[in-house]
């Protein structure tokens, strides 16, 4: 890893929790057609490639035909909008966090698998203390992570080489993503999958708490150079 001058970020399982809202959705869905809930941790499985994804993980095995699939995801969009904001809030130390970044002077940016209009929902109700220069989320023509041209847009779109950005994320998703696209992958260990499965995926390091980022950051970090 060189200098460091942007911080990208998922948002779901690395900036907010989540978690709460996105399972009471999906639940709704599910029993809208006649399919039994889940308890909320089971959606740390089903989360983190979209939401055709989730229910294909969601469903009982043998429903999800495409017609089904396509149902649910209309469906959740309905249910999601709400409940988006019900029970989720951010991770402890992200607000911290999120201002230490800047006082570094580093670009934030966001890449999410969440359609983008959710993402600035969120962005506008949890997030709107910090500049973030790029926001995506699914549509606008951004395929989904882990194909890297999100990540490479965040990039051209800040001025900056793919080295110059850490990736910030909770999923192996995330990691090879970060990979795809030639970031350095930091794994969110307080997100939704267990720390393990970020280091088998190949995470460059993994932390447990929100502040073990910046110790890392201040190692690589340009003497005198600010983008903001």
């Amino acid at each position: 890893m060189g200098p460091v001058r942007a911080v990208l970020c998922d948002l779901d399982g690395t900036l907010l929790d989540t978690l709460g809202d996105i399972a009471q959705a999906a639940n709704g869905v599910l029993q809208s057609l006649g399919f039994p809930p889940h308890p909320v941790q089971d959606y740390r499985r089903f989360v983190g490639e979209g939401v055709q994804v989730l229910f294909s993980r969601a469903l009982p095995a043998g429903t999800g035909d495409p017609d089904r699939l396509a149902l649910c995801v209309a469906r959740f969009r309905e249910e999601y909008a709400r409940c988006w904001d019900v029970h989720t809030r951010p991770y402890d130390g992200i607000p911290e966090l999120l201002t230490g970044l800047e006082e570094r002077g580093l670009a934030l940016a966001i890449l999410s698998n969440k359609p983008v209009d959710f993402v600035r929902m969120y962005v506008a109700r949890y997030l709107s203390c910090w500049t973030f220069r790029v926001v995506l989320g699914q549509g606008e023509g951004n395929p989904r992570k882990p194909d890297p041209a999100g990540a490479l847009r965040t990039t051209a779109e800040l001025g900056l080489a793919s080295s110059e950005i850490v990736y910030l994320g909770d999923s192996p998703v995330d990691v090879q993503t970060a990979h795809a696209a030639g970031m350095y992958a930091v794994g969110a260990g307080w997100g939704f999958r267990p720390v393990e499965e970020l280091r088998q995926a190949g995470a460059d390091a993994t932390i447990a708490h929100p502040r073990e980022l910046l110790p890392i950051l201040d190692a690589r970090r340009p003497e005198r150079e600010h983008l903001c």
